[in-house]
C-alpha cells in the first residue's frame, strides 16, 4: 500500500493494529472540534454531490460515532528502533518463507497469468501478500468507514482522511463490497493488499470477472490488484530489487544515497562486491547504495529501480528490504 500513514518501520503499525480492539463510542474525545453529528451531516452533503447513492450513505453513516482509540493511536504511534537483522527475522522468518513457497506453488497457474499480464514476478507478489496481510489472514477488524470518519473529523490530518473516506464511500457505491463487510486497519488500509481507498480506486482489478474488485475475500483479485499497483508505480518486470553487498574499507559513506544513481560497473570499479565477495552482475542497471543503519557496521545494499517502487508502496526502508529479502527467499535465492 502506498501510504504516509504508517511509521517509518512497517512493523509498528501491524503490531499496534493487532493489539487494538474496536470500541463502540468516543465520549472522552476532546471537545474543541465541530460536533461530530454536524460534521457528518456536512460530509453527507458532499458525498451526495459526488454521486454517492442515498442508500449507501444511510447504510454507512447512520448511527456512526467516532472511535476514540483510533485518534489516540494516530497521535501516539509507537516508534520502534530495529536493526535490519531483527526486522527481517520478524517479517521474513523461515515459517513465512516456507508458507510463501507453498503459496507460490499452490497458486502457480494464477500467479503466472497475473505475472504475464502485469509484468511483476510472482515471488514479489507473494512477498507483498505475506507482509501486508500474512497471506490474507490478517486484514484488520475495524470498520473502514468508521475509522476514516474518525480521522477525517479529527483536525490533525482532516483533509487527507476526508478524501480517503469519500473514496471508501465511492467503493461502496460501486458495489465492490457491502458496507458492513468493509473492514481494515485503524488507518483505513483494506483487505489482503492493505490498500487505502484511494489506492484501491487507482489500482484494484476484477481479475476473476465477477463484476466486483474484491481485495478482501477473492485471492485472484487481491494478487492481481497488487501486481497492477506495482506496475502503476513503476515496477520493471525483468529486474530484481537489489542485493546485499560488501563495501571497500575506504568507501565514502556520503555516496550511500538514493540521490546517487550509477551503472553497476561504476560501483564495481569503486570496490563494491556481492555479499560473498564475488564481482557484481555485469548487467548495466542504474544502482544506488543504501545503508539502513547508523554507524560503520550497517549492512549495505545495492538497489535498483524496483526498490524505489517498493518505497512508493510503503515509504519505509525496512519494509522495502523486507519485501526484497522475502521475495528472494521465496523464489529460492
Amino acid at each position: 500500500m502506498t501510504t504516509p500513514l504508517r511509521p517509518l518501520q512497517h512493523i509498528a503499525a501491524a503490531v499496534a493494529a493487532a493489539l487494538l480492539t474496536l470500541p463502540g463510542s468516543a465520549p472522552a474525545l476532546a471537545q474543541d472540534r465541530q460536533p461530530f453529528d454536524a460534521w457528518l451531516a456536512d460530509l453527507r452533503v458532499e458525498a451526495e454531490a459526488a454521486g454517492i447513492r442515498a442508500e449507501i450513505l444511510d447504510a454507512s453513516l447512520t448511527g456512526l460515532v467516532p472511535i476514540e482509540q483510533v485518534v489516540q493511536l494516530d497521535r501516539n504511534q509507537p516508534e520502534y528502533t530495529l536493526t535490519v537483522e531483527r526486522y527481517l527475522s520478524r517479517v521474513a522468518p523461515q515459517s513465512r518463507v516456507d508458507r510463501g513457497r507453498r503459496m507460490l506453488s499452490e497458486h502457480s497457474e494464477l500467479l503466472a497469468r497475473i505475472s504475464t499480464q502485469y509484468g511483476v514476478q510472482a515471488r514479489f507478489i507473494v512477498a507483498f501478500w505475506a507482509i501486508e496481510s500474512d497471506f490474507g489472514r490478517n486484514t484488520g477488524g475495524f470498520s473502514v468507514v468508521q475509522a476514516l470518519a474518525t480521522l477525517a473529523w479529527d483536525p490533525r490530518r482532516s483533509s487527507f482522511f476526508r478524501a480517503e473516506l469519500l473514496a471508501a464511500l465511492r467503493i461502496l457505491n460501486e458495489g465492490h463490497i457491502a458496507p458492513g463487510d468493509m473492514k481494515g486497519s485503524w488507518a483505513g488500509a483494506m483487505g489482503q493488499t492493505q490498500f487505502l481507498p484511494s489506492v484501491f480506486l487507482r489500482s484494484a482489478v476484477d481479475f476473476d470477472g465477477d463484476g466486483r474488485k474484491d481485495v478482501w475475500g477473492t485471492t485472484a483479485d487481491a494478487l492481481a490488484s497488487a501486481a497492477n499497483h506495482l506496475r502503476n508505480i513503476g515496477w520493471i518486470g525483468d529486474q530484481t530489487w537489489g542485493r546485499a553487498v560488501l563495501l571497500p574499507a575506504d568507501f565514502d559513506r556520503a555516496r550511500a544515497s538514493l540521490d546517487i544513481s550509477l551503472p553497476i560497473s561504476d560501483w564495481q570499479a569503486a570496490g563494491v562486491r556481492r555479499a560473498d565477495g564475488a564481482d557484481l552482475p555485469t548487467r548495466q542497471l542504474q544502482a544506488s547504495i543504501v545503508l539502513p543503519e547508523e554507524g560503520a557496521l550497517s549492512p549495505a545494499y545495492l538497489v535498483y529501480n524496483n526498490y524505489r517502487s517498493i518505497l512508493r508502496w510503503n515509504r519505509s526502508t525496512l519494509f522495502a528490504l523486507g519485501v526484497g529479502s522475502l521475495a528472494d527467499q521465496i523464489g529460492g535465492g
